[in-house]
């Protein structure tokens, strides 16, 4: 109640008694007794002494504000259960995980990398074991004298890292986050005696473990030659020892930031990873699926127990195309080809032409893959990089060259195929043609006479080509687009699709990229020397192969490819890889017989004559592509045989090797007749 009616009652129930709590006293009111003849109605003297007013005592305490207050006190402990709801709920088992990592850990447990094998089933490499040191950076001592202490010891033991590279590693990773529970990959391929004391040491070193990898060792047919690698064995040869199997297998080394980010988490910081060839290409197929397991950790991040352990998928073996005798023999018959002719670069490759199968792939120089899967040190990766022959650079599938005559057959089909010329339709040959003041010659003078397509493919007789490729005087020719229509028909200026990296398109090229590239007109002169596989035109060795292939089967071009068998880790079969045709009945089978034919003729009576001993039929073309007017021309051969049955496409590709029927028809006869008699 209020202090008036309070005062009030007290006067009508407290009469008889001789005091009241309260007297008025000069205007203030005073706790005390007052005798009962002074006693009187001091509200009403309350109220005088106020100038005859009435005073209301209000509340202290503003109500219509609570409302507020209780909103400001809802909108904090909102934010208080949506902080411990993210905590709780969406970000618990982050902060589980972390928790608990300093008592269970997560492992991977490594799978067994796939073994690669020739037709043969002769393995062409093996999985070795590798120590390998790393860091969990979250077990490290967060005190920085113990965790330098220690980072010195490990450099003093693996020797060929400094203790600054070490920190320098170890502060790419924040303490506390989360990178700091994946492992940190430090050094590898550590020597046995090395690894040993590691092994001894790291028991009293938080975050420090070394691992038993494994990693790839390659069983190469090696060529010996002077090229950066790793030193042969050969007690006999000095020289350093390589193989062309490199280009086709790869190797594998590190895995790098990028590729860490674009595979997430099928691979950890310190995993292996396919980087060129084969190794790369089948990746998906070889690594396997690793397991893993749950163990409990002591409080230096050491293994105490497995807690549970999911088995490991071992990765699946390939059986590839190649056959590593004739791999071998390919190898060594180009190397002492070029060795005679005191050069170093060239190419050649073997395919099966009814099912694309690549049965010897040989570019050169090469260089031994085994530096790069032990890991290759920085002065030996700057020898191979800084090597003007380029040893790392797979001529068959990324080199690009002028075709030379080679593009010849495929001129002539197209040339048959549009109905521009009959196998009758005959030219003279006098030694070139004039335009204006523009002379295009035949290479030899004075020509060859009255001429038809197969005698010009057989003498590679360029007038005849300039007239079905361009056109002269009356006659109308093919043109540009046409030439470029049907050379892509036979799959040049595009990729084949083998099962390598690194494959080059080629080029075609045409009015608008000229006019565009080079500010200049398409002239006739352009289309005279696309017709005869010079100017601007480029292939690569493997489509060469494969075009040749579809003139070899009746007309199919196939898809050309190195893995043909996918089996399990124990070596059962999973599936084939079947025969792809990327084009088919393109060419009518009469056209694609008189270019067999012309390329037949080419042996028996023409540029490639010395074929003739062979132990079976052989038909072919032979090039001659010029790029400078400095250096030699590149020398080319392309054939097949036998020639009723084809089994075998060989292409040859010499840089600057001159005349093709010189140098690179030498190289397939001997190839040819080593198959042929050896053949089972």
């Amino acid at each position: 109640m209020s202090i008036i009616k309070y005062l009030k009652y007290n006067k009508s129930n407290n009469a008889e008694n001789n005091s009241d709590p309260f007297v008025i006293q000069e205007g203030k009111m005073k706790l005390g007794k007052m005798k009962t003849s002074h006693r009187l109605d001091w509200t009403e003297e309350a109220l005088a002494l106020r100038g005859g007013e009435k005073e209301t005592v209000g509340k202290n305490f503003n109500f219509s504000n609570l409302s507020k207050i209780s909103a400001i006190l809802a909108f904090f402990l909102l934010i208080i259960f949506a902080r411990a709801a993210w905590l709780q709920i969406v970000k618990g088992e982050y902060y589980y995980g972390l928790a608990e990592g300093n008592r269970i850990r997560i492992e991977r447990v490594e799978a067994k990398r796939g073994v690669i094998y020739d037709s043969e089933s002769r393995p062409l490499v093996r999985n070795v074991a590798n120590f390998l040191l790393y860091f969990m950076p979250i077990d490290l001592p967060d005190n920085e004298n113990e965790r330098d202490g220690i980072i010195k010891r490990i450099s003093e033991i693996l020797g060929d890292i400094s203790a600054d590279e070490i920190k320098r590693i170890l502060a790419k990773v924040k303490q506390g986050s989360l990178e700091s529970y994946q492992p940190l990959f430090i050094a590898d391929n550590i020597e046995y005696e090395k690894a040993m004391l590691l092994y001894l040491e790291s028991v009293n070193m938080p975050g420090v473990i070394l691992s038993n990898k494994t990693r790839r060792e390659y069983n190469l047919p090696p060529t010996f030659e002077k090229v950066a690698g790793g030193k042969c064995e050969d007690p006999e040869n000095s020289e350093q020892c390589v193989s062309t199997l490199s280009h086709i297998l790869g190797y594998t080394g590190k895995i790098g930031e990028s590729e860490l980010a674009e595979f997430g988490s099928e691979y950890s910081p310190i995993d292996y990873i396919g980087k060129t060839g084969i190794e790369y290409f089948w990746e998906n197929e070889l690594k396997g699926h690793d397991g893993r397991k749950q163990i409990e950790v002591d409080a230096l991040g050491k293994e105490k127990k497995i807690i549970n352990q999911e088995p490991t998928e071992d990765g699946h073996n390939l059986i590839l195309s190649i056959n590593a005798e004739l791999q071998r023999k390919l190898e060594e018959t180009l190397s002492g080809a070029l060795q005679k002719l005191k050069l170093k670069k060239g190419a050649a490759i073997i395919m099966n032409p009814n099912n694309g199968e690549i049965l010897a792939m040989i570019s050169l120089p090469a260089y031994d893959n085994n530096i790069f899967a032990r890991g290759a040190t920085n002065e030996e990766y700057q020898e191979l990089a800084g090597n003007p022959d380029n040893p790392l650079f797979n001529r068959c599938v990324s080199g690009e060259y002028p075709s030379g005559s080679t593009i010849k057959p495929v001129i002539a089909a197209a040339a048959l195929e549009e109905g521009i010329i009959n196998e009758h339709t005959s030219f003279n040959s006098v030694g070139g043609i004039r335009i204006g003041e523009w002379f295009f010659p035949d290479w030899r003078a004075g020509g060859h006479g009255v001429t038809d397509v197969r005698r010009a493919l057989a003498e590679s007789i360029n007038t005849f080509f300039y007239y079905i490729g361009g056109g002269y005087q009356d006659f109308k020719g093919l043109g540009m687009e046409k030439i470029v229509q049907y050379g892509k028909l036979f799959g040049l200026s595009s990729q084949s699709g083998i099962d390598l990296p690194g494959e080059a398109d080629g080029f075609l090229p045409s009015k608008e990229w000229k006019e565009e590239a080079r500010g200049e007109r398409w002239y006739i002169g352009d289309t005279y020397h696309l017709a005869i596989g010079q100017g601007d035109l480029l292939v690569t060795p493997l489509q060469v192969a494969s075009y040749t292939g579809a003139f070899a089967n009746g007309g199919k071009l196939y898809r050309p490819h190195l893995v043909k068998q996918i089996l399990t880790d124990e070596d059962k079969l999973i599936r084939n890889i079947e025969p792809e045709v990327i084009r088919g009945d393109f060419i009518k089978d009469y056209n694609i017989e008189i270019v067999r034919q012309g390329m037949r003729q080419t042996v028996t009576s023409g540029s490639a004559g010395s074929l003739q001993s062979v132990p079976v039929a052989v038909a072919g073309k032979t090039g001659t592509a010029q790029w400078s007017s400095k250096k030699q021309p590149h020398a080319w051969f392309t054939g097949f045989a036998p020639y009723d049955n084809p089994e075998l496409v060989i292409t040859v590709l010499i840089e600057e090797g001159g005349e093709g029927s010189s140098t690179a028809v030498p190289i397939a006869n001997e190839i040819l007749t080593w198959y042929f008699n050896n053949k089972k």
